[in-house]
């Protein structure tokens, strides 16, 4: 199957290499398109691949029929609707550390460059002035860096303001010990506290509705007199209105800004003529390093999203995953037990599922957010009217239906790498447990009480019956009859002569007609057809 890919906004040829090394994928590389043409021709492809330019909007999104992946050469994701992506089971993948090294060089480069007045000294030289007197400058050493947002680029400069002799403090309420302990960082209990030792301040958090405007007029207002504020992160974060004020009333030292609310910045922004403040067009990731990087991670992320199903550095995944290269048995078995689950218990008169609840063993606690999704997959697949249906969007459809959804580790599951899977709906349960061992196939291993060993392939029968002589040969001759090839034939039982279940894999698929016979078969009491679905 092949699948066709569009890149665009100028993303780095290294990375488009990558794509274009696939004989399954056809990639159409074009210029930034007008919206108008976007929408005509995005109907056409699986994936999307720029970087900025291109909004993808809803509409977008729902204009593209196809699209499984949106593939983002870069950090941010502001350009993308990630609701909508989210709902439609569309991927959205971006570069979270390509640019890493990039944004914090240009935060020593242009905090260097105004404490040292660098943009008006060399101004005045190409004037044919010699003003160094009035140039004189600051150093960083002895200053206290505040950081906001101890991530990947919070850390790259606080790594390097170490260099520079500088006290580094951060908050980050979301960031363990560990990590500030590892980067030599103290920890501020609370962002007021921060601002109070800041003699400069620099933001690296994401643009959410938590961060918007988190440096307004209070905050600059409790920094030490003659600070320097900085963001290079997203616009909006500090508030430029507030920030000018402080500017042009003398309290702070100055000012640097790479990212604006609206990009570009307007050409008569009062911005513009704001004292003591260093604008840059939004050159963060801007070095051909860089956008190298983001290139190739975000194209590589692509490829295996296409051609592997690997949904792991999908950022719309619910509960993430730290890697999936572990997980894919394990994503199939939480997915069939929870088929089997619901079909079984809809064959006892079970109108609709109300609660879902999931253990993993110890060795798949790291992926217990994907396996959720799965085991949500296993519930809706074939109930639900979307040909969408995925890891992306499994969680907020299942609780979209009023399934309440939870997830934990367990140590009673007999086996590290077990999943149980547990539906409930009115006065009905049941629970369905398989194992994921590295290195070989998955199985099935429990039934409601029933120890099974089966592997869930293609098609599972699931009948409960009396356990009396004669019951596995006349099922083995009716479906021999109706020429289903048996794979696997698996009896359990409680106690002899009570009740037993059989956990049968078939190959191909199985009519309601045979389901039908098999109930009219002596002693038979139920029976369940599971098709599991083949991706």
């Amino acid at each position: 199957m092949a699948f066709r890919v569009l890149v665009t906004d100028e993303v780095d040829p290294e990375g488009v290499a990558l794509l274009t090394a696939e004989p399954e994928l056809i990639v159409d590389e074009v210029p930034t398109l007008p919206r108008e043409e976007l929408l005509r021709r995005i109907p056409d492809y699986d994936a999307i691949v720029g970087r900025s330019a291109t909004r993808i909007s809803a509409e977008l999104l729902q204009r593209a029929t196809r699209l499984k992946v949106v593939g983002r050469a870069g950090v941010g994701v502001d350009n993308v609707d990630l609701d909508t992506a989210t709902a439609l089971g569309i991927a959205v993948i971006n570069a979270p550390a390509g640019n890493t090294v990039a944004v914090a060089e240009l935060f020593f480069g242009t905090v260097i460059g105004l404490l040292r007045q660098l943009p008006k000294a060399a101004r005045t030289m190409l004037d044919g002035k010699w003003d160094r007197a009035q140039f004189m400058g600051r150093e960083l050493k002895g200053k206290t860096l505040g950081i906001v947002g101890l991530g990947r680029i919070g850390g790259e400069v606080a790594t390097r303001a170490h260099a520079f002799g500088m006290h580094v403090v951060a908050f980050d309420p979301y960031i363990a010990d560990e990590r500030f302990t590892s980067l030599r960082v103290r920890r501020a209990l609370t962002l007021d506290a921060l601002l109070a030792e800041s003699n400069i301040l620099t933001v690296h958090v994401p643009l959410t509705d938590d961060t918007r405007g988190m440096i307004g007029k209070r905050e600059l207002g409790r920094l030490p007199a003659r600070s320097v504020v900085v963001n290079l992160a997203r616009g909006g974060i500090i508030d430029e209105t507030a920030l000018q004020l402080a500017l042009e009333n003398d309290e702070l030292r100055g000012a640097v800004l790479d990212v604006f609310t609206a990009e570009p910045l307007a050409a008569d922004s009062p911005l513009r003529v704001s004292p003591n403040l260093v604008l840059t067009p939004h050159l963060g990731a801007n070095t051909v390093e860089a956008q190298r990087n983001v290139s190739r991670d975000a194209c590589l992320a692509v490829r295996d999203a296409l051609l592997n199903k690997d949904l792991s550095r999908s950022i719309n995944v619910a509960g993430g995953a730290a890697g999936w290269g572990d997980l894919q048995a394990a994503l199939l078995v939480a997915r069939r037990a929870a088929a089997v689950a619901r079909a079984v218990l809809a064959d006892q008169g079970m109108r609709a599922v109300r609660r879902l609840a999931l253990r993993v063993g110890p060795d798949l606690a790291h992926g217990a957010g994907p396996l959720l999704a799965a085991a949500a997959t296993g519930i809706l697949e074939g109930v639900i009217e979307t040909d969408r249906l995925n890891l992306i969007n499994a969680r907020n459809l299942a609780e979209a239906r009023g399934i309440e959804l939870s997830v934990g580790e367990s140590n009673e599951l007999g086996h590290p790498r077990a999943v149980e899977v547990s539906l409930s709906g009115g006065m009905q349960q049941l629970a369905v447990t398989g194992v994921a061992p590295e290195g070989s196939t998955p199985r099935l291993t429990r039934i409601g009480s029933f120890h099974v060993d089966v592997n869930p392939r293609q098609t599972l029968l699931i009948l409960t019956n009396q356990d009396v002589p004669g019951v596995i040969g006349r099922v083995g001759t009716l479906l021999g009859e109706r020429k289903v090839n048996i794979a696997e034939y698996h009896q359990a039982r409680l106690a002899q002569g009570g009740d037993a279940l059989a956990a049968i894999s078939v190959d191909g698929t199985v009519d309601e007609a045979t389901r039908q016979a098999l109930l009219e078969l002596p002693d038979v009491v139920t029976a369940s057809i599971v098709h599991f679905r083949t991706e």
